[in-house]
């Protein structure tokens, strides 16, 4: 699994690529620990390189937007792809994320 964090108009992108299984969920998990401890209030998740995600992958997004919740914040993905987006689908999960076909969607959506 890869990561990069980039900032576009004051959010938080974290693009992911690979596999997010359980060592990438680990990974990922302290790092969205560390921007909302660090007072984050919008992220973006671009899932565009994604190619899989688990339980655990999908728990680390309801933990921020759990967190978020709190405090007004915003959580939303991006770039996901179909086979993903139907494990969204049937958990619920797309009715709790904001899912949107590109980055420059979601960013000037948020």
């Amino acid at each position: 699994m890869g990561m990069i964090e980039s900032n576009e108009n004051g959010i938080t992108i974290l693009a992911i690529d690979g596999n997010l299984d359980a060592e990438g969920t680990q990974l990922m998990e302290e790092k969205v620990v560390g921007l909302l401890e660090g007072g984050e209030t919008s992220l973006l998740f671009d899932f565009s390189g994604l190619d899989y995600i688990n339980s655990s992958g999908l728990r680390v997004l309801v933990l921020a937007y759990q967190r978020l919740k709190k405090t007004s914040g915003k959580v939303a993905i991006c770039g996901i792809k179909d086979y993903i987006q139907e494990v969204f689908e049937v958990s619920g999960y797309d009715k709790i994320f904001p899912l949107y076909t590109t980055k420059e969607d979601a960013v000037s959506a948020m």
